[in-house]
């Protein structure tokens, strides 16, 4: 506050004020309903009618404290109060003179404060005057604009003389907030009161100014509406007179649509109302639009419509040989699942398969089959960085652009509600704050759910149950439990190199003819140069890359044709000669192995997302103080494997021969090559242990063995997945014994003869089994029984067996 200098205190009865603000000179009626607040009336009427008036600053508070209420109010003079039938008393004040709170008292009767009047320093004259004449010329502007004040109060205005008294009567007046008009009653300056309200009188003239510019802006694009909807209505009806135009509006399209429709009595009746709801719109309103867009969505579903299977399995064998080769466990279970539909019809609960297995197999394609013998549509989606739960349930209709979910929108695709549908990388779905979508699958994919699934956008319920659903993923760790619990899993495993070489044969190399404009030329590639292509330039489990390799043969040959201007019919015979002048040098060797036997190398066997894969795990061991060091971008599982291995190791070194103290002077750096490639998974246990002790006790290991299995730090060996990719792994790096778990050994029967062919296959049930057949041993059944064994020096080729 901005005063020099005060009267001396006196006492008044206080009055707190809520949403108001008296100033000096005003006169104005209060109402006083709380009874502090008419205590204070009557012992002013007591004590010469004068009452000191201050602003609450929460208007809620019903007995306010000192903290409650503004620094500075006004002593005011009672002129006239008259108590009203409903106990509360109307009172006509005038304003005298501001005042400062210098103390506070309350009790049950009431409130008093000792009050100090505050008098202005002088100011200058010249500058008082020169802000008066610009207060009163703008508010001149303010009262033309604001139609709410009297043009009368223009005329009292400006005989005023009095700088504090046109200060006080003006800021009455003025549309302000309670703390801004404070701040007017706290400057006691003169010109500083002056200045303050010139500026807040110029804001809300600004204010005004801006309001008027919306109304106009607003009230022309009303009015342009209007125009636009006038002229339409008369091109209608022009349009109609010369015959342009049907008769039948859009809206009697819609009804004649849903007339036909066979759509449930919820879904009709939600049709209906929103139909009838957009005949009492104005066609050129927003929301019009949005109810136009679900009508028009509610129409173009498939409700009860469906197309006639065709349930014929020996049909259903001819297009699925026709179109894929191999895969014969895949192609007898949909066999199955047709018999079964021919027998119990289309009541049936629906089947959920998922078609598990690395990149390139032949998901995608089993499942286009799969529809074409059925006779459905089919329809794709692509589940890969869905992490949105509206993306399969739709958004609802309160947001702008609502759409429904991709369920629903692939069965508009397809016009019937009975398709195939793929759902395609369901393990690549994710979630985050906008919800997890494979909680939402769960109402799409279980059989006990989706008769009832509810979209968002359309508000009503479709059933799902006719729907066939086909999955497909590369890693099933990644899908849910609960979702993959109601999935029927069908595992694709990878090629042999004889079935690329067939599928080459059958579908890739006509496919690369086709894609590359060489229908009228004769393309050929003997076997053992197609064979020759896939060991040597592919290292996949699916046929992509393999099919991108015939590809750019076929693109040279092309290339060849243009150039060279070599008429149709012309013969092109690739041989093995000409493979590294189309496609380079030879990407890969034919073995992965060592020859020789070799300590602390071991060769593993994992199953990755895109196949078997041969995993070479090195161990050395240095002087040290007993570090152990894991490197190769390992996951936290394979780390775990590595410590259990070394546990195990450790709980056999007097067997071994190895003293405890050895561990204490002695670094163990185990290193899975190829670091850049991150690894993971319990099934190098057995791997891990045999590379540990072939470097701890200098033993070497047999180099055309390969192994798998996950180790307990008691030594047993655990059953691990992916059998059939890890041992065709081994057959291409040209390992020619496998050790796998016992467990496993009922797994063999299901693996081709041609995978296992030129394999000996030993299951073993503990580690010690597994090192005396890794090992290179002089008497493998006598080891982990004495200590001081020695190695023998033989060729690799040789291996002893323990019985």
């Amino acid at each position: 506050m901005a005063d020099s200098r005060s009267e001396a205190s006196k006492k008044f009865p206080l009055l707190p004020l809520r949403d108001v603000i008296i100033f000096p000179h005003m006169v104005v009626p209060l109402f006083v309903g709380r009874e502090k607040s008419i205590a204070a009336l009557e012992e002013a009427s007591k004590n010469n009618n004068e009452l000191f008036l201050v602003t609450q600053r929460d208007p809620n508070i019903l007995n306010p404290d000192r903290e409650d209420l503004y620094n500075v109010g006004t002593v005011v003079n009672i002129i006239q109060m008259l108590r009203l039938p409903d106990n509360t008393v109307k009172v006509l004040i005038e304003g005298k003179y501001r005042a400062k709170i210098d103390s506070f008292h309350a009790s049950s009767d009431g409130y008093w404060a000792e009050v100090s009047k505050c008098v202005p320093e002088q100011s200058n004259p010249v500058n008082i005057e020169a802000t008066m004449r610009s207060i009163k010329s703008v508010f001149e502007q303010y009262v033309k604009l604001n139609k709410r004040i009297p043009p009368e109060l223009l005329m009292s205005i400006s005989s005023i003389t009095d700088a504090s008294r046109l200060a006080d009567i003006i800021v009455a007046h003025l549309n302000m907030k309670i703390p801004e008009k404070q701040q007017i009653l706290e400057a006691v300056e003169i010109e500083a009161r002056l200045k303050l309200l010139l500026e807040k009188m110029q804001g809300e003239i600004e204010i005004i100014n801006v309001e008027r510019r919306i109304r106009t802006r607003v009230k022309s694009q009303m009015e342009k509406s209007q125009k636009e909807y006038y002229l339409n209505e008369q091109m209608n009806a022009i349009q109609k007179e010369l015959g342009q135009k049907d008769d039948k509006t859009e809206l009697q399209e819609m009804e004649e649509k849903l007339a036909k429709k066979n759509m449930p009595e919820e879904a009709r009746a939600k049709t209906e109302k929103e139909l009838k709801k957009l005949k009492s719109m104005s066609p050129m309103s927003a929301e019009a639009a949005v109810v136009r867009n679900y009508v028009d969505w509610m129409l173009s579903l498939p409700w009860g419509e469906y197309t006639e299977d065709n349930n014929n399995i020996n049909h259903a064998r001819e297009i699925l040989d026709e179109h894929h080769f191999g895969m014969k466990d895949v192609k007898d279970r949909i066999v199955e699942y047709l018999a079964v539909r021919s027998l119990v019809g289309t009541e049936g609960k629906g089947t959920l398969l998922c078609l598990a297995g690395p990149p390139g197999v032949g998901k995608t394609s089993i499942a286009r089959s799969l529809a074409e013998s059925l006779g459905r549509e089919f329809q794709r989606i692509s589940l890969g960085g869905v992490r949105d739960e509206s993306e399969i349930r739709g958004h609802r209709r309160t947001y702008v652009g609502a759409m429904p979910g991709k369920i629903i929108n692939a069965l508009k695709k397809a016009g019937t509600s009975n398709p195939v549908i793929l759902l395609d990388e369901i393990d690549k779905m994710t979630s985050d704050m906008r919800g997890d979508p494979s909680a939402a699958m769960l109402e799409v994919l279980d059989p006990e759910q989706n008769k009832n699934f509810g979209d968002h956008y359309i508000e009503v319920e479709y059933d799902l149950s006719k729907v066939m659903f086909i999955m497909t993923a590369n890693d099933l760790s990644k899908v849910p439990g609960p979702l993959r619990d109601r999935m029927e899993i069908i595992s694709l495993s990878g090629y042999t190199p004889d079935e690329k070489l067939q599928i080459g044969k059958r579908y890739l190399l006509e496919r690369a003819k086709k894609n590359n404009g060489l229908f009228n030329y004769d393309v050929t590639m003997n076997d053992k140069t197609m064979l020759e292509v896939v060991r040597g330039y592919t290292k996949e489990a699916g046929v992509r890359e393999f099919e991108r390799l015939l590809n750019t043969v076929a693109r040279k040959i092309a290339t060849d044709v243009v150039s060279k201007d070599i008429e149709e019919g012309r013969k092109f015979n690739v041989s093995s000669k000409q493979l590294p002048k189309l496609l380079g040098p030879k990407r890969f060797e034919g073995t992965g192995i060592e020859q020789e036997p070799q300590v602390g190398l071991v060769n593993g066997l994992a199953y990755t997302s895109v196949g078997g894969e041969l995993l070479h795990i090195e161990v050395v061991t240095v002087p040290g103080n007993g570090k152990i060091q894991i490197t190769g971008k390992l996951g936290e599982v394979m780390q775990e494997s590595a410590k259990a291995a070394l546990s195990y190791v450790r709980s056999v070194s007097a067997r071994l021969g190895i003293s405890s103290e050895w561990y204490d002077k002695n670094d163990i750096h185990i290193h899975v090559p190829e670091g850049a490639t991150p690894k993971d998974g319990p099934s190098a246990g057995v791997t891990m242990t045999t590379a540990l002790t072939s470097a701890i006790t200098g033993i070497p290991v047999w180099q055309n063995v390969a192994m798998t299995g996950e180790v307990t730090i008691r030594g047993r060996v655990l059953p691990i997945g992916g059998l059939k990719e890890k041992l065709l792994a081994a057959k291409q790096a040209g390992v020619t014994k496998v050790v796998i778990p016992k467990k496993n050994e009922k797994d063999l029967a299901d693996i081709p003869s041609e995978i296992k062919s030129g394999l000996d296959i030993y299951p073993v049930e503990s580690a010690e089994e597994v090192l005396k057949l890794a090992l290179q041993l002089q008497e493998p059944e006598k080891f982990l029984q004495h200590v001081g064994l020695t190695v023998i020096e033989t060729d690799s080729s040789t291996m002893e067996v323990a019985n």
